[in-house]
């Protein structure tokens, strides 16, 4: 293998392909980066076994080939060069060595063969449509701080992205939950999605935006309350603000925001007898008998910091029941929070 290839053209598709690479490994070859170069081209692929990505960078390839090399010594090489510049990648005279030349400097790297690099592709795919990226990232940003990080409930680790029906029109949903909140949201089925089987987008690859894994995602329609006929409406930011002021003396194990709803009238408190109390009295248009009801802060500032809208809308029900956050100016999202006992 020979090739040419500007410096900017690497650094971009190693960027990328680098991040999967973990740091530390057992698996030699999983610590390297697949370059099979042909035609006008660098392929880059990298895996960790769950997730792969692959990409490719135009190149003047003198002699087609591939190898395999450190991904992360690969890529700091080429972010150091001087931008702009040219470099050539070679195969040493045996499988064994990658020499990389820019200008008056040369780096020598240890390889292994191409062969030894894992095949994760996963045969024929049934199902292919297209999203906007501002779609797919709006998707995303919507929902993944809700997923969950306990690895012994893995089919929780990861959006859950699938087709429904709402109002007779079919949608794409993605779903996130960890048990204590969960996110929703929904666009418009894309052509080429009608069918398609449920899949779990897993934590990892909602960075990537690469590979799916199998799993069994729970019926989280359960979760999602129906008779919740007590509303709250307040200010977002301002709501925000005070749960982030009063949370500052709460114990950072429970961080529970106790929520006095009466009236017009909103309290937030804390009582945490380690470091003290917190009230913050907001104005708020409610419509129930009056209700304590306590939730993680935490949690409170991951939801509201998802909303577009002025107002945050809780739809509640008592203080054991799961409630509701709805953006007014966003009907398509939706965000179950489990309460706390304050």
């Amino acid at each position: 293998m020979r090739v040419t290839i500007e410096r900017s053209e690497l650094l971009r598709s190693l960027n990328h392909v680098q991040s999967v690479v973990e740091r530390r490994n057992t698996i030699p070859i999983l610590s390297n980066v697949l370059l099979q170069a042909d035609g006008a081209a660098v392929k880059l692929s990298a895996t960790d076994l769950d997730l792969e990505i692959v990409e490719s960078a135009p190149a003047e390839v003198a002699q087609a080939g591939s190898t395999t090399a450190s991904a992360h010594i690969l890529y700091d090489i080429v972010r150091k060069l001087p931008d702009g510049s040219q470099l050539e990648l070679e195969q040493g005279p045996d499988d064994h060595r990658l020499l990389v030349r820019c200008g008056r400097s040369q780096f020598t790297l240890q390889a292994l063969p191409a062969e030894e690099f894992p095949d994760l592709s996963g045969g024929d795919l049934d199902r292919s449509f297209s999203l906007a990226a501002s779609v797919i990232k709006r998707m995303i940003e919507k929902t993944r701080f809700a997923i969950s990080t306990e690895e012994t409930r893995y089919y929780l680790n990861g959006i859950y992205l699938h087709e429904v029906e709402l109002d007779g029109e079919s949608r794409l949903r993605a779903v996130a939950t960890d048990g204590h909140r969960l996110a929703q949201v929904q666009v418009a089925l894309p052509d080429g999605a009608a069918g398609m089987p449920g899949v779990i987008v897993p934590r990892k690859t909602v960075l990537e935006l690469h590979k799916l894994i199998d799993g069994t995602y729970p019926d989280y329609e359960r979760v999602i309350p129906k008779e919740n006929d007590k509303t709250m409406e307040v200010d977002a930011r301002q709501f925000a603000q005070a749960v982030d002021r009063v949370s500052t003396v709460s114990s950072e194990k429970g961080r529970a925001v106790k929520l006095n709803l009466e009236g017009d009238k909103l309290v937030l408190s804390v009582n945490n007898p380690d470091s003290g109390s917190a009230v913050e009295e907001l104005t708020a248009t409610y419509d129930g008998d009056a209700l304590d009801i306590g939730f993680n802060a935490r949690y409170l500032l991951d939801i509201t910091g998802q909303l577009n809208g002025d107002v945050a809308r809780f739809l509640l029900a008592d203080a054991g029941s799961p409630t509701i956050v709805r953006d007014v100016e966003d009907e398509t999202a939706l965000y179950v929070l489990m309460p706390m006992r304050v």
